[in-house]
């Protein structure tokens, strides 16, 4: 009997859809889009695994500066146990180290979390996922809030290198349109924070000051409708954040350990209000 050979290579855009359909079918919803983006990306490094050339899993780093994040460890369901996720994991971590990346972060499942101690990452904080119904046409709009231009993009870029300790431009050159982002603008003119939304959903939301922050977050949901939900992500850091957002009826939703292995990062938690995704930042 021939014995299987497992590969582990970059995923090209012809496996976006291959790869996304196992993903799927695994149970953690619909990656196309995402994988499309990753693959035409240069900062990120898609991978997948294969057995005899059928894909069965699939890993994401992205460079963000000197910071890399790995997401979007999966393997099949039925070709679970036999180290291919630790497999890919090691391989992602190569890829970032060897392009530069000295602090690497990722969001762990409970399943996943023993593995990714097995390489060196350990508990830095844990994010906090809250939502809250969208509020209806009514509602009055915030005058400080307004649609993103291309001349907030070097301030943008300001606040989310302070925030994150990332170099995260190239995603939000990529995303930042007048329709998927919004600035809130200060009295004196400057950018108070933002909001910028990747097609596949998800939102980085950044902004030193809660004001501000509760003033992006709150268009959102005027923007959403009464009909809808929306969800923010604080980290435990952020305790401030987190009572404010409770009191204005936002209510947990779910809650994840994130893993740090190298250099210690340079950042502010407390100014993250929303994800792009865990495989990009």
């Amino acid at each position: 009997m021939a014995m299987s050979t497992t590969t582990i290579r970059t995923m090209t855009p012809a496996d976006a859809e291959p790869a996304a359909a196992v993903v799927l079918a695994g149970g953690w919803g619909d990656r196309t889009l995402f994988f499309r983006f990753v693959t035409a990306a240069g900062a990120c490094r898609p991978l997948v695994a294969e057995i005899d050339g059928e894909i069965v899993g699939t890993g994401v780093g992205t460079v963000n500066g000197p910071v890399g994040w790995i997401g979007t460890i999966f393997v099949a369901p039925d070709r679970r146990g036999h180290g291919l996720g630790l497999a890919l994991t090691r391989t992602v971590v190569d890829v970032l180290e060897a392009a530069g990346c000295r602090t690497l972060v990722l969001v762990a499942t409970e399943q996943g979390r023993p593995m990714y101690e097995r390489l060196g990452f350990e508990v830095q904080t844990t994010y906090r996922t809250l939502e809250a119904p969208g509020l209806p046409d009514a509602a009055p709009p915030d005058g400080r809030i307004r649609p993103y231009r291309p001349d907030d993009l070097a301030a943008m870029a300001d606040l989310d290198r302070a925030a994150t300790g990332e170099d995260r431009r190239h995603l939000l050159e990529a995303f930042a349109t007048a329709e998927s982002a919004r600035s809130v603008v200060r009295s004196d003119g400057a950018l108070g924070g933002f909001v910028v939304r990747a097609p596949w959903g998800g939102g980085a939301t950044v902004a030193p000051d809660p004001d501000d922050a509760i003033a992006i977050l709150e268009a959102r949901r005027r923007a959403a409708g009464a009909d809808r939900r929306v969800r923010a992500g604080v980290l435990a850091e952020n305790e401030v954040g987190y009572r404010r957002l409770t009191d204005l009826g936002w209510i947990d939703a779910w809650s994840a350990p994130r893993l740090v292995r190298g250099a210690p990062l340079e950042w502010d938690p407390s100014a993250l209000w929303g994800q792009f995704n865990h495989a990009l930042g």
